[in-house]
C-alpha cells in the first residue's frame, strides 16, 4: 500500500500516516479472507494429490485383479546366440529341446554379370519403350512401363514405388575404375512361398535370358525356417514356418530363431514368473502406504500454534482411509487358510502403514500359489481383494458422487466465493482510501489557510505597535 503524504500542520502532524493506518485497519478483513483462501487452496492441492495417490493404488490393485496377472511365465534359453524365447500368460511350465536345421530367408536375385551397366544412368531400354514384369509368390503380376530413355535408377525407383512385396537396390560388382552395376530384387517377406519370379523383361538387363547372355543369379534362396522340437532320440516334431519368429511350436511361447544349431539342441525352459507376482503384491502394499503416509503427515495438530494440518478434522479423509483399509483387509471365502492379506505376511503397524514379511510371502507363493491367486482375483460367488480395492476407489473418486470429488468441488466453490468476496472488499477499501485522501487533503488545505491568516494578523498587530 503506497504511503500518502500531506503538508500537515506546523506541529509535525502528517495526515498521510493517519490515512495509511486507517486504510490498514479497513484492510484487515481482506487480509483475513486472503489468508483463509490460501489455507483452502493448500487443502485443495493436498486433496488433488490424495486423488493421484489413490489412482496409483488402484493401478497397483489392477496388476493383481485379473487371472492373467498370475498366469505369468519367464523363459530362459541355453544358447541365446541360437534363439530367444518370450512366454505369454498361456505358456505351460516345462523344458523343451529345440534344434534349428534351417533359417527362413527372403528371396534375393540379380541380373547376370554379362548384362550389367557401366553407370546407373545408362539407358536400359533398347526400343521406343520397355516393360518389366515380376511376381512375388502367388501374387499378381506387377508391370512397369519404361520410356525409351529409362535408366537402371529409374527402374529401381519404379519397383520401390509399387510397394508390391519386393524392393530394388543397385550394387556395383565391378571396381571403382570399371564399375559394373546390377539390379538386385529382394522379397520383403521371408519363406519359400515368397520367391520372386521375373515374368517379362525387354530391357537390356535381360532377366528372362531372351538374348542368350542374360538370366538370373540367385543371391539368397527363398526358404522356410525348420525347427525340430523334442528329443532327437525319441519322436520329435518338425516345424516348418515362413518366418524365423515361431509362435506355435511351443504353446504360449514365441521363438525367434537366430542361427542353425546343426546336430546340437538348445534347451528352452518355461517357468512360472513368481518374482513378478511377488513384486506386484509388494507394490500394492507400497502404494497403500503412500496413501496412509500422506494422510498421516497432514492430520497432525500443533499444540503450540493450535493449528492442525490440512487434513486435521476432515471427515472425508477419515472416510477414505477407513474404506481402503476395510477393502484391503477383506476376508475372502473359498481360499482355504489364505483368506486375508495377513496370511501372506501383511502386517499393519501403529501408524497404519503395512510391512510385508518376505519369508511368509515366499512360502505362500511356493506352497499355495493357486490360493494366493484366488485371494486377489474374482471367483464364482466372490470378489477378489484387488477388485474390492478397485471398486472402492472408483466410488471415492466418481466424478458425480464420489466423496473425494464432492469435497474437492466444495473446496473449489469456497475458493471461488472467497475470491469474489476479496475483490468486492478490496474495491470498497480502495474507495474508502480515496475518500480519506480527499477529506484529509481538504482539512490540510483549510488548516494551511487558517495558519496563513493567523500569521497575517500577528504581523499586522506587530506593525501597529501592539
Amino acid at each position: 500500500m503506497a504511503t500518502i503524504s500531506f503538508g500537515g500542520l506546523g506541529n509535525g502532524l502528517d495526515f498521510g500516516q493517519v490515512v495509511d493506518q486507517l486504510v490498514k485497519v479497513a484492510h484487515l478483513p481482506v487480509d483475513r479472507l486472503t489468508a483463509q483462501k490460501g489455507d483452502l487452496s493448500s487443502k485443495s492441492t493436498d486433496y488433488a494429490t490424495l486423488s493421484t495417490k489413490l489412482i496409483a493404488l488402484q493401478g497397483a490393485a489392477d496388476k493383481l485383479r485379473l487371472s492373467t496377472s498370475f498366469d505369468r511365465t519367464t523363459t530362459s534359453v541355453s544358447d541365446t546366440t541360437a534363439m530367444t524365447a518370450i512366454g505369454s500368460s498361456t505358456a505351460t511350465s516345462g523344458t523343451y529341446s529345440v534344434r534349428v536345421t534351417q533359417l527362413a530367408q527372403a528371396h534375393q536375385i540379380t541380373n547376370k554379370a554379362a548384362t550389367s551397366v557401366a553407370t546407373t544412368t545408362t539407358d536400359i531400354v533398347g526400343g521406343a519403350s520397355g516393360t518389366f514384369t515380376f511376381r512375388v509368390g502367388s501374387g499378381t503380376d506387377q508391370t512397369i512401363t519404361l520410356s525409351d530413355t529409362a535408366t537402371l535408377e529409374d527402374l529401381k525407383s519404379a519397383i520401390n514405388d509399387l510397394g508390391a512385396g519386393a524392393t530394388a537396390s543397385i550394387i556395383n560388382t565391378g571396381s571403382d575404375t570399371t564399375p559394373a552395376y546390377r539390379l538386385v530384387l529382394s522379397s520383403t517377406s521371408t519363406g519359400a512361398s515368397n520367391g520372386i519370379t521375373i515374368v517379362a523383361d525387354n530391357t537390356t538387363l535381360d532377366f528372362t535370358n531372351s538374348g542368350g547372355t542374360g538370366g538370373v543369379d540367385t543371391l539368397q534362396a527363398a526358404q522356410d525356417a525348420v525347427a525340430i522340437v523334442g528329443d532327437p532320440a525319441l519322436n520329435p516334431v518338425t516345424v516348418t514356418r515362413s518366418t524365423n519368429a515361431i509362435s506355435d511350436a511351443i504353446a504360449g511361447v514365441t521363438l525367434t530363431l537366430l542361427k542353425t544349431t546343426g546336430t546340437s539342441t538348445v534347451q528352452v525352459n518355461v517357468s512360472r514368473d513368481v518374482t513378478a507376482v511377488k513384486d506386484n503384491i509388494k507394490g500394492l502394499a507400497t502404494a497403500y502406504n503412500e496413501v496412509v503416509k500422506f494422510i498421516n503427515e497432514r492430520t497432525t495438530y500443533d499444540v503450540a500454534t493450535k493449528k492442525g494440518g490440512n487434513f486435521f478434522n476432515e471427515p472425508t479423509v477419515r472416510g477414505v482411509l477407513s474404506q481402503i483399509r476395510t477393502a484391503l483387509s477383506t476376508t475372502m471365502t473359498g481360499t482355504s487358510s489364505l483368506n486375508t492379506v495377513g496370511a501372506l505376511g501383511f502386517k499393519t503397524d501403529r501408524e497404519g502403514t503395512i510391512t510385508v514379511d518376505d519369508a511368509k510371502l515366499d512360502t505362500a507363493l511356493s506352497a499355495n500359489y493357486a490360493n494366493v491367486r484366488n485371494l486377489f482375483i474374482n471367483q464364482t460367488g466372490s470378489t477378489g481383494i484387488a477388485q474390492v480395492l478397485n471398486t472402492t476407489i472408483d466410488a471415492l473418486t466418481n466424478v458425480a458422487s464420489g466423496q473425494l470429488t464432492l469435497r474437492k468441488n466444495g473446496l473449489s466453490k469456497q475458493i471461488t466465493d472467497l475470491s469474489a468476496d476479496i475483490l468486492r472488499k478490496e474495491d470498497a477499501v480502495s474507495k474508502y482510501e480515496e475518500r480519506l485522501k480527499a477529506q484529509y487533503a481538504a482539512l490540510d488545505g483549510l488548516l494551511k489557510r487558517l495558519q496563513s491568516q493567523s500569521s497575517s494578523l500577528l504581523q499586522s498587530n506587530s506593525s501597529n505597535g501592539n
